[in-house]
């Protein structure tokens, strides 16, 4: 069977699925959350056992410290994902909601009910993780999802896969509701990309090249989410202690991550006395900081940025830093560079933050906090699917509810239109 054909017989499958995990109980959703953290905790010992073999592979191409870090599933890691299901089924079940219902002139009652996307087509990079969180979610909202990880870590993804895959049908769910492309090969995700008449909607993962191409290919809907060129901006009224402590946070904590920030910007008045230090708090995580002329001349461990450097999206211990004259300048900076992620702003103006807060073009902006918090879990949303950098339906981390749509439903007595 050739990659497409394999591909195709997965998503009749799914689409087959889709009929039926529309009206599965929340009972029987929850208890397959519920069985699947249980069987990740009694094979965790062959989960790190199989995922060490994709570090491994990794670390002999010369992998980032980042990457691995990305990569790597551990007791901590698979703890968190076991725990994200049983957190994930206690939440409310959006699907059958009813938002509204209103009463027409001519008696029609006409509301509307939340029901799941339908098909669900995930393309991630080497975050096997993913491959958890992103088939918990869309099973909890009933929509069937096909999983195309990266080939980093293809060995892990397939084990996390299985595992979900027994227990999903041990729990009496159709064998379709969730499902991994086996093959690395790229030809697979170019099927994808097309089955129009089987997938509703495509989420990419991943870098900028990944989301470029399934933006610019798809025949089928798609949600951008993930890159993240976030900025912190410490204005001159700043606290200089909390901004030390946000940016340290928001670059060392998780640096492989989209929330990590990326670039720093610093108010001009208080670059002499501030650059030094958190240039010292960096380099204790060895932190590479890229700064522009000016920031250069106040610490000689700045290297000399380039332009590039601006619209990066390191995913490593690296950070750029540019020194600018106002709020204003900050804002026109991120708004050309940034990626309508994440931005914050360190100040103890009010004036400033709602500048900035009115005028940053972003999923998610902070004031005197750092961007590390723009995640489903953090905002009580329980767990998302990614974070979306678009505007339309969604927008920031995509929970449960953001993976549904309406339909109308309409209750009459015999109504007929004249």
């Amino acid at each position: 069977m050739s990659i497409k054909e394999e591909v195709i017989v997965q998503a009749k499958l799914a689409k087959k699925a889709s009929l039926v995990m529309a009206n599965i109980s929340t009972e029987k959703k929850n208890n397959a959350l519920y069985m699947i953290a249980d069987g990740l905790e009694k094979r965790r010992k062959e989960i790190i056992e199989i995922n060490q073999l994709d570090l491994e592979i990794a670390e002999k191409k010369g992998a980032s410290r980042a990457f691995l870090d990305r990569l790597s599933l551990n007791n901590r890691r698979i703890d968190s994902m076991a725990a994200g299901l049983r957190e994930l089924s206690e939440l409310s079940d959006p699907i059958g909601d009813i938002l509204e219902m209103e009463k027409q002139p001519n008696g029609l009652q006409i509301g509307k009910m939340r029901v799941p996307l339908g098909v669900i087509g995930i393309i991630y990079e080497a975050r096997p993780n993913v491959t958890v969180d992103a088939a918990a979610l869309c099973l909890k909202s009933g929509n069937p999802v096909i999983l195309r990880g990266g080939s980093n870590a293809i060995n892990s993804n397939k084990i996390l896969a299985k595992i979900i895959k027994e227990n999903i049908v041990k729990a009496g769910l159709p064998v379709g509701a969730t499902q991994l492309i086996q093959t690395t090969d790229r030809k697979a995700v170019k099927v994808l990309l097309e089955l129009s008449q089987y997938l509703d909607l495509l989420i990419p993962r991943g870098g900028s090249e990944l989301i470029n191409r399934v933006v610019n290919e798809a025949k089928v809907p798609v949600i951008q989410t993930g890159v993240g060129n976030c900025h912190i901006f410490v204005d001159e009224s700043g606290d200089l202690n909390k901004a030390k402590d946000i940016i340290i946070n928001a670059k060392t904590s998780h640096p492989a991550v989209c929330n990590a920030a990326e670039s720093l910007l610093i108010h001009q008045n208080v670059a002499e006395k501030f650059i030094p230090i958190i240039v010292d708090g960096l380099s204790e995580y060895d932190v590479e900081v890229r700064g522009d002329k000016n920031a250069v001349k106040y610490d000689e461990r700045i290297e000399e940025a380039e332009e590039s450097d601006w619209g990066r999206e390191y995913l490593d211990y690296i950070i750029s830093l540019k020194i600018v004259q106002n709020v204003q300048e900050a804002v026109d900076h991120i708004n050309k560079y940034g990626t309508m992620h994440s931005e914050a702003i360190v100040t103890e103006s009010y004036t400033n933050s709602q500048e900035f807060l009115n005028n940053v073009d972003a999923a998610a902006v902070y004031v005197n906090a750092s961007t590390r918090f723009t995640d489903g879990s953090q905002f009580g949303l329980g767990a998302e699917i990614g974070i979306s950098t678009q505007k339309i339906h969604a927008r920031g981390p995509m929970g449960l509810n953001e993976l549904t749509t309406i339909k109308y439903v309409v209750y009459g007595h015999g109504q007929i239109r004249e």
